[in-house]
C-alpha cells in the first residue's frame, strides 16, 4: 500500500466529532455487471462468473480490518453498490453484513441498502437480502420508455422494471430507484408525463439524474464523432429541472439534496453521510474512505481493479493509497457536498475546518444574486443557486 500525508497536525477535537454531526456509514463496492451502460463512468466490469466465497471472505476480511481503526462506533448505514450489487449472492451480502455487526454497535434504525437492478433475475433474490438484513432497496429503473431503456443500454424492459418494483415494496419497507431524463428526443411534455407517472409508483423516496456526458464512458465518445444527437439544450435541460422540482413538490416529495426527493424522514440515510461530512468506511475495488483520527483526516482509495483489489485484500489490505487531509481540503469538500442539500451547511463547523472558505463578503455578494441565503449558523444554496451550483463554490473558495 502507497501512503502519503499532506499533514501530520492534529485536529480540533470538535472536528473530530465528524460521525457525530454527519453520522458513520459503511461502504461496500461491488464491481461486477452484466453489462456496461453507456452512460456510466463508475468503477464497473462485466465478467460471467464470480466466486461468490472468495469475494464474501475477502469482502468480509476488509470490514473486520477498517473497523479497528475506529473501534467503539455506532453504524448507521451500510451501503452495498456499484457495479451491480444485486449480482451478488444473498450469502455474500449476509456475511459482510454480519462482519459489520461483530465489529460495531448499529443504531436502532440502521438503514442497510443495495442497489438493484430491477430484472426478474435479481427481483427473485430480494427475500434474500432481507433476510441478510436489508432493508432498503435501490432500483435502477432509469427510464419507463421502452425505447430509451434500449439507448440507454438496459437490459430490462418497462414492465419487468415495474414488476420488479411491485416485488421490492411487498419485501422491503423503504424502496427507491433511479430516473434519467432530458435524455435523447425528450421534450419538456415527454417528461412531465413520465415524472408523473413515476410519482403514482413512489413510495418516499426516489432519485432523478439529469443525462451528462462523462468522460471515458460510451456516450462520450459517441458523442465526440457526432454521433450522439437530440440531446436537450442548456435551456431546455434547465427548463426541466424546474419542472421537476415544481411536480415533485406538489406532490410532497420536494428535493431535499439537488437529484433526491423524499417524503419527510425517508432520507437516505447513507448519503446524508457523505453529504452531511461524516465518517465512511469503505471496501471494495475503487472503494473511497473518508474517517476522522486523532491523527487527522484519512483519505483511503482501494485498489480499483477486481482482480488486484481481491489479491490485496487477501493478502492483508485491500487500500492503494491514503493520505490525511489539511484543514483546506476538508473545507472544500464539507461546501461542495453540504450546499447540494437543501439544509445547506454549519457555517461554524466549516470555519473551524479554515477561515478562509465562505467569508463574509462572498456570502453577500451571493446574497445580492439572489443565490445563497444564510443565518448565524448556516449557508444554503437558493432555488436559483443550486441550478449554477459549481460556480456559487466556486466564488465561496479562497
Amino acid at each position: 500500500m502507497r501512503s502519503r500525508s499532506s499533514s501530520t497536525a492534529v485536529l480540533p477535537e470538535v472536528v473530530l466529532e465528524n460521525w457525530q454531526q454527519g453520522g458513520f456509514g459503511l461502504y461496500v463496492h461491488w464491481p461486477f455487471c452484466e453489462a456496461k451502460c453507456p452512460y456510466c463512468d463508475f468503477n464497473s466490469h462485466v465478467v460471467s462468473q464470480i466466486d461468490q466465497a472468495r469475494w464474501a471472505n475477502a469482502l468480509a476480511a476488509e470490514v473486520r480490518r477498517v473497523a479497528t481503526e475506529v473501534p467503539g462506533r455506532v453504524l448507521t448505514s451500510i451501503f452495498f453498490g456499484g457495479g451491480t450489487p444485486s449480482l451478488m449472492a444473498p450469502e455474500t451480502v449476509a456475511q459482510v453484513i454480519d462482519a459489520a455487526r461483530d465489529c460495531w454497535t448499529f443504531s436502532n434504525n440502521i438503514e442497510i441498502s443495495l442497489e438493484a437492478n430491477p430484472r426478474s433475475v435479481e427481483a427473485a433474490r430480494f427475500e434474500g437480502y432481507a433476510r441478510a438484513g436489508v432493508n432498503r432497496v435501490s432500483l435502477g429503473v432509469q427510464s419507463l420508455r421502452a425505447p430509451d431503456l434500449k439507448k440507454l443500454g438496459r437490459l430490462h424492459d418497462v414492465n419487468e422494471a415495474r414488476a420488479a418494483f411491485g416485488i421490492a415494496r411487498e419485501v422491503f419497507d423503504r424502496v427507491s430507484f433511479d430516473l434519467i431524463y432530458a435524455r435523447q428526443g425528450q421534450s419538456l411534455r415527454d417528461w412531465e408525463v413520465e415524472l408523473r407517472e413515476a410519482l403514482d409508483m413512489a413510495v418516499d423516496h426516489f432519485s432523478l439524474y439529469q443525462l451528462t456526458l462523462e468522460p471515458g464512458t460510451a456516450f462520450w465518445d459517441r458523442a465526440e464523432r457526432g454521433g450522439l444527437r437530440g440531446l436537450p439544450s442548456e435551456d431546455l435541460g434547465a427548463d426541466m429541472y424546474d419542472l421537476t422540482q415544481e411536480v415533485c413538490a406538489a406532490a410532497g416529495m420536494s428535493a431535499y439534496e439537488v437529484s433526491n426527493h423524499a417524503r419527510p424522514g425517508a432520507e437516505s440515510r447513507h448519503n446524508l453521510v457523505y453529504w452531511r461530512y461524516g465518517d465512511w468506511m469503505a471496501v471494495g475495488p475503487g472503494a473511497h474512505g473518508r474517517f476522522t483520527t486523532p491523527s487527522g483526516r484519512q483519505e483511503t482509495v482501494a485498489h480499483r481493479m477486481p482482480g488486484a483489489w481481491l489479491a490485496a485484500a487477501e493478502r492483508g489490505n485491500g487500500e492503494e493509497t491514503r493520505l490525511i487531509a489539511p484543514p483546506d481540503e476538508q473545507a472544500a469538500e464539507y461546501l461542495i457536498m453540504g450546499l447540494r442539500l437543501n439544509e445547506g451547511i454549519d457555517l461554524p463547523r466549516l470555519h473551524r475546518m479554515s477561515n478562509d472558505f465562505a467569508t463574509g463578503d462572498q456570502i453577500k455578494g451571493l446574497s445580492e444574486m439572489g443565490l445563497v441565503a444564510s443565518d448565524t449558523s448556516r449557508l444554503w444554496a437558493t432555488p436559483r443557486g443550486r441550478l449554477v451550483l459549481n460556480s456559487v463554490i466556486e466564488k465561496l473558495v479562497p
